[in-house]
């Protein structure tokens, strides 16, 4: 008789809730990766920017032309500052995303040592079967002779 686990449907259910949670930890490092990357580019663009308007006062320009030069500075510090706050509001959805990931792997790892002790057990058993149906068989014979 095959081995059959009582509680084969939760299993699976457990697994596929891990693999939901861990793809959905995936996706929030991925999206903080991303976020880190677009402060670093901003960060070297505001450098540029910093030291185009540098270069730019050493010599005589319009009033007009400064103006744009640090609005656009402005616009980009605006962007890293955005950028950093949804760093932080990321961050912590990771540590969230990391528990409920936590969570239904230790569910899924409990029920998969349940299973696996199950089954050792059903071998056992089994062989416990077989090795006294071949003592019998034996038996048998040596009784006929």
């Amino acid at each position: 008789m095959a081995f059959r686990f009582s509680l084969a449907t939760v299993l699976r259910y457990r697994d596929s809730m891990e693999k939901r949670e861990e793809l959905a930890l995936k996706r929030v490092l991925m999206e903080i990766a991303r976020t880190r990357l677009q402060i670093d580019q901003l960060a070297r663009q505001i450098a540029q920017s910093q030291e185009a308007l540098e270069k730019t006062l050493k010599h005589p320009v319009s009033a007009a032309r400064l103006k744009c030069m640090v609005s656009e500075i402005d616009v980009l510090l605006d962007r890293k500052k955005t950028l950093i706050e949804s760093l932080a509001a990321l961050e912590r959805q990771r540590q969230l995303q990391m528990q409920a990931y936590h969570a239904a792997h230790r569910d899924r790892k409990m029920l998969s040592e349940m299973a696996n002790r199950q089954r050792d057990a059903h071998d056992q058993e089994r062989a416990r079967r077989e090795q006294k149906f071949v003592d019998d068989v034996f038996a048998a014979r040596a009784r006929r002779n």
